[in-house]
């Protein structure tokens, strides 16, 4: 039977521990608000292919070419929204702020002789630099399209509108990617180090002869870390508010992030120093699994910037799940995605532990 009281035993004697541990306090306290400041100061705005969203309200001829065009740049990788749908509404919904919305008549008014002047509206934050990237290149096709049509006179032009009801600032993306930067290193480094120590010292083996359960002890780590993370969430959030004036919204929906991400590294972590033979080749094992999701997560930059292909390995990667979800929460406030990826990381933190406390054994056979 699990036992609260034997868990809390554990917990005091490993947070005094942990307290005890300069190195530890460090990491997982001070070096993510080291990391605020200098990215915060080395970066003033926000690649691969940007992911733009248009929707076409024509459908003729000439629109098509143009989306064509568009998509044969390169930069930005085009997807399309059903006419029926209210396209703000849309790129809200999907977190999102590029979009190009192309008018009925699109083709008959630049077909027509004279030509009709036609407006694109173009969504986008000013404050991003991939909404400046989206912008120029729609303005280089637009121009394209009027020297082909009537010797550069303007027929097709575009009108800029912020979906956007604030101007985003690199530092606001910056915090929820380092939130669940901490959220992953402190457990995960410490678990791998600790379980694999232990087991190589025994002390599995001393412990399995008290009162204390293997799913007690491995509780009580992820008790003491979720207390951890909110430690490092609230002066990660005041070092960026207070340093580089960060805006985001902070609401109760940023809880669920803070407590099953612990519960999913501190699984993982345990999983993989089990798992090992020595604490050598854990700690090996842990940097190959930990390092890849830290710079393919979106924890430094947005995973939206990157190649297509590395977007799809990050959208694998249990971290993107917690950056994503927290970015939702506090940037975007839209909790409809917010709550998929909060699914996606109970499932993934289910297995971890469900793993761990099957594989973790007292004893060695």
């Amino acid at each position: 039977m699990l036992s609260i009281r034997r868990t809390l035993a554990d917990l005091s004697v490993f947070g005094k521990g942990y307290v005890r541990s300069r190195e530890g306090l460090f990491f997982t306290l001070v070096f993510p608000i080291i990391l605020i400041v200098l990215f915060g100061a080395i970066f003033s705005g926000g690649g691969g292919a940007t992911t733009v969203y248009v929707q076409n309200l024509d459908n003729g001829p000439v629109s098509t070419q143009f989306i064509a065009a568009l998509n044969s740049t390169t930069a930005i990788t085009l997807v399309p929204v059903p006419a029926s749908d209210n396209f703000s509404q849309y790129l809200s919904s999907h977190s999102a702020s590029e979009g190009i919305l192309i008018p009925a008549g699109f083709s008959v008014d630049y077909s027509s002789d004279p030509p009709v002047p036609v407006n694109v509206t173009l969504y986008g934050n000013p404050a991003s630099s991939t909404s400046g990237i989206v912008e120029g290149i729609t303005a280089s096709v637009l121009n394209s399209f009027n020297l082909h049509r009537a010797n550069g006179t303007a027929v097709l032009s575009f009108q800029a509108q912020s979906i956007a009801s604030k101007s985003y600032k690199y530092i606001d993306f910056l915090v929820p990617g380092l939130i669940g930067f901490a959220v992953l290193t402190s457990p995960m480094f410490a678990l791998v180090n600790v379980s694999s120590t232990y087991k190589r010292d025994k002390i599995f083996k001393a412990l399995s002869l008290t009162p204390l359960t293997k799913t007690e002890w491995l509780l009580s780590k992820i008790l003491w870390y979720v207390f951890m993370t909110l430690i490092s969430f609230v002066l990660m959030v005041v070092a960026g508010v207070a340093l580089f004036g960060a805006q985001f919204t902070l609401s109760l929906g940023v809880l669920p992030f803070l407590l099953v991400g612990p519960l999913m590294f501190v699984s993982l972590g345990m999983l993989v120093g089990t798992a090992s033979n020595s604490p050598e080749s854990a700690a090996v094992v842990g940097n190959l699994v930990t390092f890849p999701m830290m710079f393919l997560s979106g924890t430094f930059f947005p995973v939206q910037s990157m190649p297509a292909y590395l977007q799809s390995i990050a959208r694998v990667l249990p971290l993107y799940y917690v950056i994503q979800g927290l970015t939702n929460v506090m940037i975007y406030t839209n909790l409809g995605s917010a709550l998929f990826d909060l699914a996606v990381m109970l499932v993934v933190s289910a297995v971890f532990f469900g793993l761990a406390v099957r594989f973790f054994e007292w004893r060695e056979r």
